[in-house]
């Protein structure tokens, strides 16, 4: 068990994550695990846990390890193994009394934070690593728990396991537990070697702890430039000391030790560790399954089916029984109703990359399933939740408004309504995988959506020439004349005037700005939008995660 020990800015978790083959941007150098480079097939096999605890909030401990079980272990083992796998280590993590209990977050209470800690160890301890990473694992933990999650570790170190972690500020007890010690400051080594031996080698170069001391306080000190509790000595010149003290005495001793420590047991077999731990297929119906366990309770959370069931009723309350002879009301009515649900699903679907890109990045960069896997997962797994709600508006709407009492009419404004939906979700998804800042995607989809609602010609009905053009990009025109097409026909005629005059529907002015013809053409229109943002959110996704395969 290896602790990087360094105060704030020493270079300790950039050290672990670079070692860990997670550090993006241009780098130099190189890494090698017994001599031979790092590989895609050594990362899978390497267990890295994050300083935060990237986890869902609604699952339990035991789907939490089962889920990610069926996703890592290979397709080798049957779900049932992989399912026993999981329950293994809840038992060798201690973590029996909770594994019913849900993760939780900041508003939702759940386990504590150090068995949060644990469930995040128990997902890189499934694939049995050789080599685990750990970044900051006691962070924002007491002094007990932080004694039982290293505890925990050192037992697996003494299972065999090389255990590598970066630790602020470690307590006594849990310093002596340590094998090795390796202390940074500005990026340099100022000691490398077993933990209790580092004051002797820091009294051997002149520094010497005035007072008896918590041996990782002083390490501390020394790495900030601090030599004694009193001491006025340049703090630059007291670094520049230690790191050259480490040059002449320890850097060469440390190599030729190194050179001949017990190599690392990792897997170097490119035929056994594929590309992919599980077919396709396997990952996304795993993906689809955890997907929907999670995001049911945001989706029918109880806030927004009141909040949909209000404006339904509402709508329905105010545009009561209004017959042909109040066409203005109707087409009022479609718009209104075209208009909410851009917005709702627009701003629905925008959040959901920002909010999994700590989980996306943190998954795929273990290499656990394929990008396709899980945007298709999310895509289907969203459509029974994302449609309910709108169904549910429009029967309610439909029939208090007195719109057209046969199925047909009905239900083809129904399909309108969800086709629109999936292509305003589409959007949300582009601009929320493309900006990735909840704040601004926000602002970005209330200002397209704005226009698109404008340039739709119910508002203004002679837009010019030099700024028409943005109605063929607009989902809102193409769903209101969908969904006006479903109420009328060409050649319907409605009461207009006393005397019982007639006129044609497609000549009222909000009608006829938008057209009762190229209903075809709209239907097109929009399938190609459905399709082309979500592609465009895919190819927006292809950047985050260090497996981009």
């Amino acid at each position: 068990m290896l602790a990087m020990l360094g105060p704030s800015g020493s270079g300790k978790t950039t050290l672990l994550t670079a070692l860990g083959g997670r550090l993006g941007g241009r780098l130099g150098g190189s890494i090698t695990y017994n001599g031979k480079p790092f590989s895609n097939a050594m990362k899978r096999n390497t267990g890295f846990v994050t300083q935060d605890d990237v986890l869902y909030p609604h699952l339990t401990v035991t789907e939490t390890l089962v889920y990610t079980a069926l996703l890592r272990l290979p397709k080798t083992l049957t779900k049932q193994e992989k399912s026993r796998h999981a329950e293994a280590v809840i038992e060798q993590l201690g973590l029996s009394r909770c594994r019913n209990s849900i993760i939780g977050d900041h508003f939702l209470r759940g386990v504590s934070g150090g068995e949060r800690k644990r469930v995040s160890i128990g997902q890189e301890m499934l694939i049995n690593p050789s080599l685990l990473f750990l970044d900051e694992p006691t962070s924002g933990l007491d002094s007990t728990t932080a004694q039982k999650i290293v505890s925990t570790l050192w037992e697996l170190a003494n299972g065999g396991r090389t255990v590598v972690m970066t630790i602020h500020q470690p307590s006594s007890r849990l310093y002596y537990m340590f094998h090795k010690v390796l202390l940074l400051s500005e990026g340099n080594p100022l000691f490398f070697g077993k933990g209790c031996d580092a004051l002797d080698y820091f009294a051997s170069v002149g520094f010497a702890p005035s007072v008896a001391m918590n041996p990782a306080d002083f390490l501390l000190d020394l790495a900030n430039g601090v030599s004694t509790a009193d001491s006025h000595e340049d703090q630059t010149a007291v670094k520049q000391t230690l790191v050259s003290a480490y040059k002449a005495n320890l850097s060469e001793s440390v190599k030729s030790e190194l050179a001949n420590e017990i190599q690392i047991h990792l897997p170097t077999d490119s035929k056994q560790f594929g590309r992919w731990s599980n077919t396709w297929w396997d990952q996304f119906s795993v993906l689809f399954r955890r997907g929907i366990k999670e995001r049911k309770h945001e989706s029918f959370s109880a806030l927004k089916i009141i909040q949909v069931l209000v404006v339904a009723i509402l709508s329905g309350l105010l545009w009561w029984q209004s017959d042909i002879s109040h066409l203005q009301d109707q087409v009022g009515l479609f718009f209104f109703a075209n208009g909410f649900w851009g917005f709702y699903p627009l701003f629905q679907a925008i959040f959901t990359f920002p909010q999994e890109r700590l989980m996306l990045a943190k998954e795929r960069s273990s290499g656990m399933y394929r990008l396709s896997s899980y945007f298709m997962a999310l895509t289907l797994g969203d459509l029974p939740m994302e449609l309910v709600l709108p169904t549910v508006f429009f029967t309610i709407t439909y029939w208090m408004a007195g719109l057209k009492p046969a199925a047909g009419p009905f239900f083809s404004g129904l399909f309108v309504l969800l086709y629109s939906v999936l292509c305003a979700q589409g959007l949300g998804l582009a601009i929320g995988a493309a900006v990735m800042d909840m704040k601004a995607a926000t602002v970005l989809g209330s200002v397209i959506m704005l226009t698109f609602l404008l340039a739709s010609g119910y508002y203004v009905q002679h837009v010019p020439v030099f700024i028409g053009w943005i109605k063929y990009l607009s989902i809102s025109q193409y769903a209101f004349k969908l969904l006006l097409g479903t109420q009328y026909s060409v050649g319907e005629t409605y009461p207009c005037g006393g005397g019982g005059r007639r006129c044609l529907v497609e000549d009222f002015p909000a009608v006829k700005a938008v057209g009762l013809d190229g209903q075809v053409v709209s239907a097109v229109a929009l399938a190609l939008m459905i399709v082309g943002y979500r592609l465009i959110a895919y190819v927006a996704l292809m950047r985050i995660g260090v497996i981009k395969k």
